[in-house]
């Protein structure tokens, strides 16, 4: 048989380069969609030039395919954004794909959203997809408004709703803590007691290729996390343990973190550094997902391949 085509956007992306690399490892065929003019990135089986700003015309780009996955879009760090430019590109843009999927025949249409579809930075209790969505920024409502879009249309979809990702070549606060594990110096995070959910590369990975494998019809969100949510002391202890180093943390009181976070004028990163956001992927776990690795594994080889890429290793 065949193996299926799937047409991919975001290909040069933080994620899309990871799923380029892993699909054809699952048997996929990947077409990639491209922006710009370039050459068929490794992975790929071919590649379709378009703007997905403006797919009004995809038959070529989206012929015989048999599922999209579209991880193109505005990230969250991308802030200060304009909010229209967030719901162009991650809302409107989105539902004009699916739309022209549809048309093609694609039997399935699987977007990458966020967890900031469903809450803010930090949440309550456990999040699950049967809660009431409450984004708290432009970039997670317009996420959300995608979602909503899709369920509107005919063809079945999935939105998978991952919580932070970490893998090789991952930014913001994942790689500010990589960086901090990397110094030689003892880090006071140690009273930071709040647990936060993560999903390494891989198990999004192996979670796109559930929903792709999935039978029957979907027409739903799926959030995607590691199963075992951690600490802050967790991360930066996994890390070092990659390095093949002992934890040295030093345990601050978290009121007292807290003020110098507000003295120095950052309590916004206080709240995400220190707050809880735990997610439970059972109903990807239902659907017969299986993750690859261990959140302290995962962790730790992040740690190692960073220090194998770094200049003079």
């Amino acid at each position: 048989m065949t193996a299926p085509l799937i047409a991919l956007t975001g290909a040069t992306g933080f994620i899309g380069q990871h799923l380029l690399k892993e699909l054809p490892k699952r048997g996929y065929r990947v077409r990639v969609l491209l922006r710009r003019p370039s050459e068929v990135p490794e992975g790929a089986t071919s590649a379709v030039i378009g703007d997905i700003a403006q797919p009004y015309n995809m038959a070529a780009a989206l012929r015989d395919v048999d599922a999209v996955i579209h991880s193109a879009g505005l990230a969250h760090a991308m802030s200060g954004r304009p909010e229209d430019d967030y719901r162009a590109i991650n809302t409107e843009a989105t539902i004009k794909l699916a739309q022209a999927a549809e048309r093609a025949g694609v039997k399935r249409f699987v977007f990458l959203s966020s967890i900031r579809a469903q809450s803010g930075p930090v949440a309550e209790g456990v999040l699950t997809e049967e809660r009431v969505s409450a984004p708290t920024d432009a970039y997670g409502r317009s996420k959300l408004e995608a979602e909503e879009g899709l369920a509107r249309l005919g063809l079945d979809w999935a939105a998978l709703r991952p919580v932070l990702v970490y893998g090789p070549g991952v930014k913001g606060n994942m790689a500010a803590l990589l960086r901090l594990a990397q110094s030689p110096w003892p880090l006071p995070l140690g009273g930071l007691k709040a647990k936060r959910s993560l999903l390494s590369l891989d198990n999004l990975a192996a979670a796109m290729d559930a929903v792709l494998k999935a039978q029957g019809t979907l027409k739903r969100p799926f959030i995607v996390a590691d199963p075992e949510p951690v600490t802050v002391p967790e991360i930066v202890a996994a890390l070092r343990a990659g390095l093949g180093r002992g934890p040295g943390l030093i345990p601050v009181p978290a009121f007292a973190f807290k003020a110098a976070a507000l003295l120095a004028g950052r309590a916004e990163a206080y709240e995400r550094l220190a707050g809880s956001l735990v997610a439970s992927p059972a109903a990807l776990e239902a659907l017969g997902w299986q993750p690859v690795n261990s959140t302290p594994d995962g962790l730790a080889r992040l740690a190692r391949e960073a220090q194998a890429a770094a200049p003079g290793a």
